[in-house]
């Protein structure tokens, strides 16, 4: 078939959503399709456009194999603020609008949220050629708006926002999402049939049997590290609560990533001599890195209940290292870690997360037997070869 792709992350981002959808879009290459992609001009987890793109005119085509992307250089701040990412959208929106219409055929379009406005493209498209539509969501963008402004009265604003939503979901033949619970929230959005894509993670090129020491990790200590984007959605307080309960002597956190958050994490934690930051690594060295080390960390703010399944769990699971997790109560990754022993969850920080976190450390044997635990539920559930493939049979029967 004639597919056409639109995603505001492609590679040559090779974390979070960039990811993903050059993988998805590869898969159904080798499956014969022929697809084209409509994306932006990459810039995460920087936020700002890489600088091997930043000489190239503001409608960019190229090849990678034989998918054709084309590119819109969109507006990106520095500093993303709410007013400055509703530009960032609205440029990314109407630059791409004019890719649209240089594709010629088109059988099925796949647009990923976010952009919420990539499914308004996805209805052009299809009312273009009279195709079918999948809207995939990574995120419920407009339901992550509202939790972090802080409120849980929908105002004006953000009723007219909830109804386009359910209006552009209604235009869709299938829609999509990565977690059960992020299911149950778009059947009250949608009355549009839903299938479960979760993010996947490749055992081959995740693989603690064929993985080396990293470079970022020189420490003789227990090593624990967070590998990410640093943004809003983390909680960096308790990150830093955390960092001043632990033993310096005992532990090395390591954190290795970008975003908005950054500078403001760095300069509080730069009294800490046992915390280290690093620049993000290539997706070739990642299994080196996450397989390297003694814990992984993600502290997300208690109040998000699964806007996002986070992605980067899967890897940190088949790394066959245990993690230290805060999150929601409710959240999906809580009731992976109640139903098998992989590693520490709480749904707030406490002193308690150090004391439990102490206690583990001394027993190597079930942190061995946590890592295991961890990968083996990874290959059952998210395994790449199982999750596309389910992928390819859905697109067949529509």
């Amino acid at each position: 078939m004639n597919i056409t792709f639109i995603s505001l992350n492609f590679a040559p981002e090779d974390s979070a959503i960039g990811l993903y959808s050059t993988q998805w879009v590869k898969y159904l290459e080798s499956n014969g399709h022929r697809v084209t992609v409509v994306t932006a001009f990459p810039y995460y987890p920087q936020w700002e456009i890489s600088k091997d793109y930043k000489s190239k005119p503001w409608f960019f085509q190229e090849h990678s194999g034989s998918t054709k992307l084309l590119r819109y250089k969109q507006y990106v701040p520095k500093n993303p603020s709410f007013f400055k990412r509703i530009l960032h959208i609205i440029d990314f929106t109407i630059g791409s609008s004019f890719n649209l219409f240089k594709i010629k055929e088109c059988d099925l379009v796949i647009a990923v949220i976010p952009f919420t406005a990539s499914s308004l493209l996805g209805w052009i498209q299809k009312k273009r050629f009279n195709s079918k539509l999948w809207i995939h969501i990574q995120d419920f963008e407009f339901d992550a708006a509202l939790h972090s402004s802080g409120s849980d009265q929908v105002s004006f604003a953000f009723s007219l926002l909830f109804r386009l939503e359910s209006w552009l979901f209604s235009k869709a033949n299938v829609l999509s999402t990565i977690s059960h619970s992020m299911i149950d929230k778009l059947s009250h959005k949608s009355k549009v049939p839903s299938f479960y894509l979760p993010n996947w993670v490749d055992p081959n090129t995740i693989n603690p049997v064929t993985a080396k020491p990293h470079l970022y990790n020189q420490s003789d200590k227990l090593v624990l590290l967070y590998s990410g984007n640093i943004g809003k959605k983390q909680d960096w307080q308790s990150f830093i609560e955390f960092c001043n309960g632990i033993d310096p002597n005992v532990y090395e956190v390591i954190v290795v990533g970008d975003g908005a958050k950054k500078e403001w994490v760095v300069e509080r934690t730069m009294c800490f001599s046992n915390v280290s930051f690093y620049p993000p690594v290539p997706y070739a060295d990642l299994s080196d890195l996450l397989c390297s080390v003694d814990f992984h960390l993600l502290f997300q703010k208690p109040e998000f209940l699964d806007t996002v399944m986070p992605s980067k769990v899967l890897g940190m699971m088949a790394s066959s290292r245990p993690s230290l997790i805060i999150g929601h109560k409710d959240s999906e990754v809580n009731s992976i870690f109640k139903s098998i022993d992989v590693g520490l969850f709480f749904d707030k920080y406490s002193h308690d997360v150090v004391i439990q976190l102490d206690e583990l450390s001394g027993q190597r044997i079930r942190m061995e037997e946590m890592g295991k635990n961890a990968r083996r539920y990874v290959l059952e559930h998210f395994s790449k070869e199982k999750v596309l493939n389910n992928m390819i049979k859905k697109i067949e029967s529509i």
